[in-house]
């Protein structure tokens, strides 16, 4: 069978299923936007509970950071996610499910060389560019200023 382009183009039409772009939407701006509502009742808690602004942000991110790792470790993260597609990864949540994650596929590997090792093969990039992101809008707006 002799396979050209226009074939190719035509088999994985055929072969690939029909995204639902404006559910999947839906769903990740209805998941997104419940768990930085969770956020908010966790700061407005905090702060009635007697915690000054700065100290309620603080204990609010530990809690999604905490639940998001427990979620992940009990393997519901994944259960959301696969719901909620890009919902679940905007939010700080996202970023500790990817943490917890390298940290369970390394297990097996030992604690120094599995989890210590490769807990970090994710955050290093999100660090990376962060910090290199952060010094060049510092720099743009230095110089607009």
């Amino acid at each position: 069978m002799n396979m050209t382009r226009e074939l190719y183009a035509d088999m994985t039409k055929y072969a690939s299923p029909r995204s639902k772009g404006g559910i999947n939407a839906a769903a990740a701006f209805l998941t997104g936007g419940t768990i930085c509502a969770i956020g908010q009742v966790l700061l407005q808690l905090f702060k009635t509970a007697g915690f000054g602004e700065t100290q309620a942000a603080t204990w609010t991110s530990i809690v999604l950071i905490a639940v998001a790792a427990i979620f992940t470790g009990l393997g519901w993260y994944e259960k959301i996610a696969r719901v909620a597609g890009a919902g679940t990864l905007v939010p700080i949540t996202g970023f500790s499910n990817a943490v917890a994650s390298c940290a369970i596929e390394a297990q097996s590997e030992g604690f120094v060389f599995g989890v210590g090792a490769k807990i970090f093969s994710i955050c290093g990039p999100v660090i990376l560019y962060g910090c290199s992101a952060s010094v060049i809008y510092g720099l743009v707006y230095y110089f607009i200023r």
